[in-house]
């Protein structure tokens, strides 16, 4: 979310709009031929996970798949079970 808020504003400095303009972030980015972050993001993990699956099933990228983290910690708002 931080991501891309920072990009929209970034964008809209380069296209020389005010936030008072109130233009769509859709059209901002079709006039200077952008994707959306968090589109981009998304196909790149898929295209990772992929490339991943297609792995040897003795790749340790492929056994860290079906790692599992014991929890050593408890669960919870961790604020407050500092404040006990």
């Amino acid at each position: 979310m931080m991501m891309s808020m920072s990009m929209m504003m970034m964008v809209t400095l380069m296209c020389g709009v005010k936030l008072s303009d109130k233009v769509a972030c859709e059209e901002l980015r079709g006039r200077l031929g952008l994707e959306d972050v968090v589109t981009v993001l998304q196909r790149n993990r898929l295209r990772w996970y992929g490339h991943v699956l297609g792995k040897g099933d003795s790749e340790w990228v492929k056994k860290c798949m079906d790692f599992v983290v014991e929890r050593v910690r408890p669960g919870g708002d961790q604020r407050e079970h500092g404040r006990k």
